[in-house]
């Protein structure tokens, strides 16, 4: 089969052939019908610093967030059959330890990830745990129900324990609009928040985009000098309910936890490329938040609710407008480019070679 691959360590990365993968007894094959690319694939195709001390196996065929027809099952898989049209959970879980028998899998102490530490999807063929499949509506669009990954990343952001409360009439923060904060507003506004304002820097194709799945400001910090003080006087004083730090830029940060209300709540998705400086007295103990950390999505809570969403007809069709780029596997360093020129929110590769 062809793959995209990494064949060393550095930056770029090649088309190969090679064999397709044979599955063990608990495994299936997937034909991928088609796959997108998540910014952690641009950090392995650019070969940053997070990749160079993250990526252990090289040659890697790297890409998580697929969809595809089952075409193979182990002797041992049950809960999938041949010609089942599929998406998949990427973290590979080991069900054992403290976390995963206490309902915790989505922070298993021994997780590993599809395309990151095992072969992955921007290929002809990729095998995976049967029990990582999420089996999919068949009248679902290919592109949509290979995003679900991400989206997850989103609706966990946004619900991210149970009992949480109501989003419906809550005025949200969304701070960095990359491809999972502007699903975070699709979703947040599907939910029925009364107002949700983002912040981006500089990226006008991400600001029109926010725009489009609901935001009813969007603020851009390069051409706003006080993001906070417009926040502010937006919602009289008050701030936020809920905010979404979703850029991993530090300044960002500092803005969610200022524009924050006492009382209110903040998710955190984006990574810090450093330590940052908060104000612990001021912005968390006498504000009395509730701070949660995001990774991966909870298994499989998530995925049903990514499901109920999908099956919104208005929520698809604001979905849609984050795809902005589609290209075939072969033109795969088309696809990155215009990502790393900010050109692209979510760009999807067909199974073209």
């Amino acid at each position: 089969m062809y793959a995209i691959a990494k064949t060393k360590r550095g930056p770029g990365a090649e088309i190969i052939e090679t064999d397709i993968p044979k599955i063990k007894d608990n495994e299936i094959l997937v034909k991928v019908k088609v796959a997108s690319i998540c910014g952690s694939d641009v950090h392995i195709y650019e070969w940053n610093e997070w990749a160079a001390s993250r990526i252990k196996k090289i040659p890697l065929i790297f890409g998580h967030e697929f969809a595809g027809e089952v075409v193979e099952v182990g002797k041992n898989v049950t809960n999938v059959v041949e010609g089942d049209f599929i998406s998949a959970e990427t973290h590979i879980v080991d069900n054992v330890c403290y976390q995963c028998r206490t309902g915790r899998k989505h922070v298993c102490l021994n997780t590993k990830i599809i395309g990151v530490d095992i072969d992955g999807a921007f290929a002809e063929y990729v095998a995976i745990p049967a029990e990582n499949a999420w089996i999919n509506d068949k009248d679902l669009e290919p592109e949509l129900a290979s995003i679900q990954e991400p989206l997850g990343n989103a609706v966990h952001t946004v619900l991210p324990a149970d009992n949480i409360e109501d989003i419906a009439g809550k005025t949200v923060g969304v701070f960095g609009c990359g491809p999972i904060g502007l699903m975070s507003i699709a979703v947040v506004k599907t939910l029925g928040a009364a107002m949700v304002i983002a912040t981006e820097k500089g990226n006008k194709t991400r600001i029109e985009l926010a725009k489009k799945m609901g935001a009813d400001y969007v603020f851009d910090v390069d051409e706003t000098p006080n993001v906070v003080k417009e926040i502010l006087d937006i919602t009289n004083g008050q701030g936020v309910d809920i905010a979404f730090e979703m850029s991993g830029a530090a300044s960002a940060l500092k803005e969610a936890f200022q524009v924050l209300t006492p009382g209110g709540r903040l998710s955190i998705l984006g990574l810090q490329s450093h330590n940052v400086e908060i104000d612990i007295n001021n912005w968390i103990v006498f504000k009395g938040i509730k701070i949660y950390g995001i990774v991966g999505r909870r298994m499989y809570e998530t995925w049903y609710q990514v499901k109920g969403l999908l099956k919104i007809k208005e929520f698809r069709e604001k979905l849609k407008h984050i795809i902005t780029h589609k290209f075939s596997m072969k033109e795969f360093d088309k696809g990155m480019q215009v990502i790393i020129e900010k050109k692209a929110a979510k760009v999807v590769l067909e199974p073209k070679w």
